[in-house]
């Protein structure tokens, strides 16, 4: 029998009842077929979490179509595991969908993918898969599970930098990372397409989905204008000099740059930026690239793949997806999580996640709440 690094432990006979979770995807294919091949029980499911699929894919966006299903199905007889569609629609539209507008009105900008991972894939999957009698979860996320002789799990970055998913998993608790499989984390996006065509899996060159999968022509202003509708109010400068109009505070994040619309240039030539969303006054304040130094930060409702963080340790963070590390100090303060950055970072909101790392591993993750940053004259 042949295995992976960070399989569970197995029963006597070396076999894990494993659940498959398949998007439609490759990556989920090659890992759902890796694990039939360590010699594992494996059935594959796909999460219907849409209750009006589309017939067909927009490009390269989503994973949650009819075209989707029917490629997880295609895989799974290929792999020749037994497949079943499980209705999951209800629970993601309350947890992930529902979650996603309610954070932009309230001037926050989330993560739904992180959400996704928390509350449905490793939560209402987990939970249903151990009702049911399986040993753990398998997906196709590239992240690496490392046991220790002590008998910990640990959350470690992926070996493909490019492709790593730690910052999305990083809210998983020690008790979900024991029911956990991520075969794919040793192993670079390259290689599994090519095992996928040696495989004879017809997703092989299936092109990745990528932004909100719940937003398939990629329009995020505009689904949430649907849902918000419209709300003109002010764009002003720091010092509260009203620049122009907008039609509502939850089509800007922080950051932003383009699409402002503000007439007139600043006095000293330089673009503009968003510095701060106010739900409450529905405004939008612009100003500098330096007023986006973010110095410090708190953050809420932690959770830790393992122990919590040392009282003023030394780790890196990442502060949202994709970003780069940054050297920080930690601490666990009355439940919430307090970092100090060593160098600022721009760009950083509330709403975002805040995950951090002790080398490749993953410690735990936390929801932004407030920023500290530099202050800038308009």
């Amino acid at each position: 029998m042949t295995d992976f690094p960070g399989a569970p432990t197995a029963a006597s006979n070396g076999r894990l009842r494993v659940l498959a979770a398949m998007s439609g995807g490759v990556d989920s294919a090659v890992a759902a077929a890796r694990a039939a091949e360590a010699g594992h029980e494996v059935t594959g499911v796909h999460l219907a979490l849409s209750s009006n699929p589309q017939s067909f894919r927009t490009g390269a966006r989503g994973c949650c179509t009819i075209e989707d299903s029917r490629d997880a199905r295609r895989a799974a007889d290929v792999i020749g595991i037994p497949f079943y569609v499980w209705d999951l629609a209800e629970r993601f539209r309350e947890d992930v969908i529902d979650d996603f507008v309610a954070e932009y009105a309230a001037g926050r900008t989330p993560n739904p993918c992180l959400r996704c991972n928390e509350k449905i894939k490793f939560a209402a999957l987990l939970d249903k898969a151990i009702a049911l009698g399986f040993d753990a979860v398998c997906t196709g996320h590239y992240a690496r599970i490392v046991d220790l002789p002590s008998g910990e799990r640990q959350l470690h970055r992926a070996v493909d930098m490019a492709k790593d998913q730690s910052y999305v998993l990083g809210v998983l608790d020690a008790d979900q990372l024991a029911h956990s499989l991520f075969p794919l984390g040793d192993t670079t996006k390259d290689v599994i397409r090519t095992e996928a065509e040696q495989r004879g899996l017809a997703v092989a060159k299936k092109p990745d989905s990528h932004d909100i999968c719940f937003i398939a022509d990629g329009d995020t202003q505009g689904f949430l204008a649907k849902h918000l509708g419209t709300a003109t109010g002010d764009i002003v400068d720091a010092d509260g000099t009203k620049l122009g109009e907008h039609e509502g505070a939850y089509g800007f994040t922080i950051g932003q740059r383009k699409g402002l619309r503000i007439g007139r240039p600043a006095a000293d030539g330089k673009p503009r930026y968003v510095l701060d969303i106010s739900p409450v006054d529905n405004t939008v304040t612009v100003g500098p690239a330096e007023g986006l130094d973010v110095l410090s930060l708190t953050a809420i409702r932690p959770r830790w793949c393992g122990t919590e963080p040392l009282a003023d340790g030394a780790y890196t963070a990442q502060l949202r997806a994709h970003g780069a590390e940054v050297p920080v100090t930690a601490s666990v303060v009355d439940g919430e999580l307090r970092v100090e950055l060593a160098t600022p970072a721009r760009g950083i909101a509330p709403g975002q996640a805040v995950v951090l790392y002790d080398g490749t591993r993953v410690v735990g993750s936390a929801t932004i709440a407030t920023t500290a940053r530099r202050a800038v004259s308009a």
